[in-house]
This record gives structure tokens, sequence and C-alpha cells, in this order.
């Protein structure tokens, strides 16, 4: 990957009139990253901390990933690239959807330049952005060795979505120790 694209995405202001606070785009890689992390948006905390996945629902991911945070930052063995490279605000239940303008404008640029063994899409916008199947996050769940061996579909890990996981418990206990499986070789060949 070459240096400077990641270096022009983190500076990109193309939202700034529109963001509720300055522009912090927040993404990790390198041309050695061995998965790519697609999720929603960065959230406050990572907002204020500049570390990506950096709240409650971070956390999560790692531990169904089977992954520790020396792991999981090292951007020669993860690429995070959200839908929304900056925080979008708050809504009346959550954030507010990722801008769309970030993954139009630099995904394709970045992810030319590394070729993943693994790309993770979590939740519904990074799933309905790179799918377009047409379909809903728990069906893709269900069926998630249809997108291998270039995706993993997750559901996203935040805890507004406990819920969700309460009502599939399929997924814990039978589909991520899979993934977990799958991740694992991915970062370790």
């Amino acid at each position: 990957m070459k240096k400077n694209d990641f270096d022009l995405a983190r500076n990109c202001r193309e939202c700034e009139k529109i963001l509720p606070l300055e522009p912090r785009p927040i993404i990790q890689g390198s041309s050695k990253s061995k998965i790519c992390i697609i999720g929603q948006a960065p959230g406050l905390a990572a907002h204020n901390t500049n570390l990506p996945w950096n709240d409650a629902s971070g956390d999560r991911l790692r531990a169904w990933i089977g992954m520790p945070k020396t792991t999981f930052y090292d951007e020669n063995t993860v690429a995070i690239l959200p839908m929304g490279f900056c925080y979008p605000g708050k809504a009346a239940s959550g954030d507010l959807p990722p801008i769309k303008q970030c993954a139009e404008i630099w995904h394709q640029r970045l992810l030319s330049a590394f070729s993943p063994k693994l790309t993770l899409l979590i939740g519904q916008y990074a799933q309905n952005y790179y799918l377009k199947d047409k379909s809903n996050v728990t069906n893709r769940v269900k069926n998630w060795q249809r997108y291998l061996p270039k995706y993993i579909v997750l559901p996203h890990p935040s805890p507004r979505n406990n819920i969700w996981l309460k009502k599939n418990e399929w997924f814990e206990q039978s589909v991520l120790p899979q993934i977990k499986s799958r991740i694992q070789t991915a970062c370790h060949s």
C-alpha cells in the first residue's frame, strides 16, 4: 500500500462541513495486512482516542475473533477500513449511520494496494455495500460460508445487539468457533 494513500485518507476533510466534530479519519493498515475489518464508523470513544474499535464493541469483536489488542492493532496483521472514517454523530438511539462518501472515495483505492486473506464485513452497512444480495444480517450470518473465501460476515458486536445475540444463540455456539478458526489461520499463515 502506498504510504501516501493512507496519509491522504487520514487527512481527508471531504465531509468537514457535515460532521458534528472535527474530521479525524480513523483507519489502519499496511501492504502486509493479512485481514481487513470493515465495520460502520468510529464511535465517540474511538474519535476521542484516535484508536479504532476502542470501546465495548471492540472488546467483544476481539473476543469473538480470538485476538489480543497487540495483534488487533498491528497494522501488518489487521487493516481497519470502516465504511465511514470519522465519527458521524449521535442519533436518537446509537450513532448516526456512516457517511457514504468515505467508502466511495477511499475503499477501492486503499484495498487495491493489498490483498488480505480475509475481509470481515461487520454489520449491515458494510455487508450491504459489498454483498449487494438483498439479504439481511441474520440470514447472511446463518449462511456465512456462502461468502467465503473472500468475506466473513458478522453481526455488529455492539452491546445494543445483545437482544439479537440472545435470539440467535446459534451464532456464538456453532458459527463463531468456525469463524474464529478461519481468522486465526489467516493471521498465522
